[in-house]
């Protein structure tokens, strides 16, 4: 399930111990933009020691938003945080395929030599007018892309338009080329997050538009946030159906304690990820 993708500052050590109360659908631990430079050192270790002590049994997926290619950054990052724990990485300011490829060889070249699943799921956000226009080539460059963000600010500063965030007419196309690009893909899309923290009305009417231009979720700020948006994205029919099916073929070798291996179902290779994810959007279904 990808409703709800919730930042959590890295340099804030008070943050991450209280992120382990909340259940958004992923917990994004954020090297980045609300980073400083000089604390980005800091970040690293915070949440390469978060990371390090989480259960296995976790209800939220971790992932980690690292720095973007061209910052210098990237390989200190991923060197921290590609440990057990970590379940996917947010890259930034994607522009095309081949930055993901870069990343994505990056990874590669550090789990071989360490015990983790080659299974990390990667997001690339756009936020770009570049980005925008390549984004189906993006969305669709490897298995492990999972979803793609927008990144609405970043989109709008790129543009050298100066709008509101409600102003949905100066991002419109932006906005609604994404979700199209992502499904043709076969992945899920994140809106970008509601600004405005105390103003739940405004994100329930953000939210219940992206949901109408085929977004999956919606990347958040705060974790007043989480419930409402959830609310808003409830799993479909077709989403229980699948995860229904994936249960019932995955359910007594991962109940019994198996961390690898892979099955045939309808046409497609599911593994432990997709047995997690189909729990979790039976327990969403519930809710």
């Amino acid at each position: 399930m990808f409703r709800s993708l919730l930042f959590i500052p890295g340099n804030n050590e008070r943050f991450l111990k209280k992120s382990t109360i909340l259940r958004p659908d992923i917990l994004c631990f954020d090297l980045e933009d609300s980073v400083s430079s000089n604390e980005k050192e800091i970040a690293r270790t915070l949440v390469g020691s978060h990371l390090a002590s989480q259960e296995e049994d976790k209800e939220s997926s971790n992932y980690v938003r690292i720095n973007s290619l061209d910052s210098g950054l990237v390989d200190g990052d991923l060197e921290q945080v590609l440990i057990k724990g970590l379940d996917g990485i947010v890259i930034p300011k994607v522009s095309n395929s081949e930055e993901v490829i870069q990343i994505i060889h990056k990874i590669d070249a550090i789990i071989s030599k360490r015990d983790l699943s080659p299974r990390i799921g990667i997001v690339p956000s756009i936020e770009t007018a570049k980005g925008v226009i390549n984004a189906s080539t993006i969305a669709s460059v490897h298995e492990n892309v999972v979803a793609l963000v927008f990144g609405v600010f970043d989109y709008l500063y790129d543009m050298n338009i100066d709008a509101e965030y409600n102003d949905y007419m100066s991002y419109n196309y932006a906005r609604s080329k994404l979700p199209v690009d992502a499904k043709a893909a076969g992945i899920d899309a994140l809106d970008g997050i509601w600004q405005k923290v105390n103003d739940i009305d405004g994100l329930i009417n953000d939210a219940v538009n992206a949901k109408k231009l085929g977004y999956s979720g919606k990347t958040l700020i705060h974790p007043s946030h989480i419930n409402p948006v959830h609310d808003i994205f409830k799993p479909t029919k077709k989403q229980i159906e699948w995860a229904k099916k994936v249960v019932d073929a995955l359910h007594d070798s991962f109940e019994k304690g198996s961390t690898r291996g892979a099955i045939l179902l309808d046409g497609k290779m599911i593994d432990a990820v997709h047995y997690k994810q189909a729990k979790a959007v039976l327990k969403a279904a519930k809710q």
